[in-house]
């Protein structure tokens, strides 16, 4: 019976092994391909016909992708900043203050960008620019109006990743730091903020990524001359495939994974510092 039980759980174990690495095969050989195919000669992207670099060397020389691309990292830093600020203090007051009034409709509209489809985001955000713009002469589309959509998104994320840390902290930490004669604010930047920073981190990454590959909120939102990256890489991609695009992708892919790699490895630090410390 025991040989049964465990050829069974052998067999298991085997079909979830390979049903995952099926998995990252599906996910990554398109991902692996792209970066192959940027080393590619010919401008047909599916014909390999040799190795060269001129499709990275032809990239500075590309106006409209290196404006798209400054434009992009722009706004996915002012996003990023904005985002972990905002989502910081929003997290803070819904998992500190449980009873206070409106908290229902404040928990509410802080997750609805989280579900509700981008579409209705960009179109939404859309129609109040153009209407402030009618009264007030302001704003101009392009990238302020841009990086207030990405806020409005990223700040929910924001929110969901610091509000999750600060159920995991200890909260008698803040209460002796009180009993001790601090003041709240001062409990806040002297004893919560370094025990989240590794959440604010996270949050940070995963805001500065969503900026920067946002495709349907700065389509509503963008003027002209104010195209970001993906934009320039999109309508690219409707005319034709352009080698220039992979080039751009696989460096882009490759700045991602080495922030990924430098954010895990400090992350991954810090955590082994916070047990410590709570040893």
């Amino acid at each position: 019976m025991s040989g049964r039980i465990n050829g069974f759980l052998n067999n298991t174990r085997w079909f979830g092994r390979g049903w995952l690495s099926a998995t990252y095969l599906f996910l990554y050989i398109p991902i692996v391909v792209l970066i192959v195919f940027s080393f590619n000669s010919s401008r047909q992207s599916m014909e390999w016909s040799g190795f060269s670099l001129q499709w990275y060397a032809s990239l500075m020389d590309d106006a409209e992708i290196i404006a798209g691309f400054v434009l992009s990292l722009k706004v996915a830093l002012l996003t990023a900043f904005a985002s972990v600020i905002l989502g910081t203090f929003a997290a803070f007051v819904l998992n500190r203050y449980r009873r206070f009034a409106g908290r229902t409709l404040f928990a509410g509209m802080v997750s609805a960008p989280l579900v509700m489809p981008e579409v209705i985001i960009g179109l939404s955000l859309l129609l109040l620019m153009v209407s402030m713009q009618r009264l007030l002469g302001f704003p101009e589309r392009g990238m302020f109006t841009i990086w207030i959509a990405h806020s409005l998104l990223g700040m929910a994320y924001a929110t969901v990743v610091v509000q999750s840390r600060l159920r995991e902290m200890d909260k008698s930490l803040e209460e002796a730091a009180m009993d001790l004669g601090c003041k709240p604010h001062q409990v806040f930047f002297l004893v919560t903020l370094p025990n989240i920073t590794p959440a604010l981190l996270s949050a940070w990454l995963l805001t500065f990524t969503l900026s920067l590959d946002d495709v349907v909120l700065a389509s509503f939102l963008s003027g002209p001359g104010s195209s970001t990256m993906p934009i320039v890489i999109f309508s690219r991609a409707r005319l034709g495939l352009d080698p220039r695009v992979n080039a751009i992708a696989a460096l882009t892919i490759l700045a991602v994974a080495i922030g990924v790699l430098v954010s895990s490895l400090y992350l991954a630090r810090a955590e082994r510092q916070r047990r410590k410390q709570v040893q």
